[in-house]
């Protein structure tokens, strides 16, 4: 069994990540920025990590000993149109789940390096391959982990390390229910929202974190791992369709 230290692991997927890996016979390091939403977890350690937070990192990651994989969680989104982005948010936004995601990889690579094995498997989205009205923020911040963690799974495979992204959809952990949404006066966007962005094919908590311990446990790993079968849907699309199709923007009127 693995030894896996989970960031975000207070509520939601990572909450459940947790307790899946902990039911397969993992030792489970949930961390949390605050270690007390953890202790109802039978877990084998409660750690304090915030993810934009160096110092938290490298204590977390000290207390935690030797760490087999590393499954990146933290994340938060916020929905907003491109002009309405407000850019003490967006800052945030990337801090949290972009170079969070970074700051705690760099703080687990230099054991993995040194034992010469080691996973690293991060949360990133359907959102990380395509993105719709409202979504950018969150989406560029997706889009820039898949670049790092591309070019880390190819730096690192000779070492004997691994590194994938996970990729779900809608997830009914209650990430979703009530998102800050960011507008301006008399919000020229507003008619890109009038169907509350389209709908949402939903997978539960409980099937991602099963598909992100399948993952922990496979023998090997692809890049990308599209997690729902609404996910793999919708990505398989994206990669059926011609990069040269015409961009058709959706008109005022319609």
């Amino acid at each position: 069994m693995s030894s896996v230290l989970i960031t975000g692991a207070s509520k939601g997927i990572g909450r459940g990540i947790a307790q899946e890996l902990a039911a397969r016979g993992h030792r489970v390091i949930a961390t949390a920025r605050n270690p007390a939403t953890l202790e109802d977890l039978e877990i084998d350690q409660r750690l304090r990590l915030d993810v934009t937070d160096a110092d938290s990192v490298a204590a977390a990651v000290t207390a935690a000993g030797e760490i087999d994989v590393l499954v990146s969680n933290a994340g938060e989104i916020f929905y907003s149109s491109v002009e309405e982005i407000p850019i003490d948010r967006y800052r945030h936004l990337l801090e949290l789940n972009t170079i969070g995601a970074l700051r705690v990889a760099q703080a687990v690579l230099p054991q993995m390096r040194e034992r010469g094995s080691g996973r690293l498997l991060f949360l990133s989205s359907v959102a990380g391959r395509i993105t719709r009205p409202s979504g950018a923020a969150y989406a560029s911040t997706k889009w820039a982990l898949e670049a790092l963690v591309e070019a880390m799974a190819i730096e690192i495979d000779p070492l004997g390390l691994e590194a994938a992204l996970l990729e779900p959809g809608a997830v009914s952990s209650g990430a979703l229910d009530d998102v800050t949404l960011y507008t301006l006066p008399d919000d020229p966007y507003a008619f890109l929202r009038r169907d509350g962005g389209g709908p949402r094919d939903f997978i539960s908590v409980e099937q991602v974190a099963a598909e992100v311990a399948d993952a922990v446990e496979a023998e090997a790993l692809p890049l990308r791992i599209p997690v729902g079968d609404p996910a793999r849907r919708l990505l398989a699309a994206r990669h059926a369709a011609p990069e040269d199709t015409p961009f058709q923007p959706t008109p005022a009127s319609a």
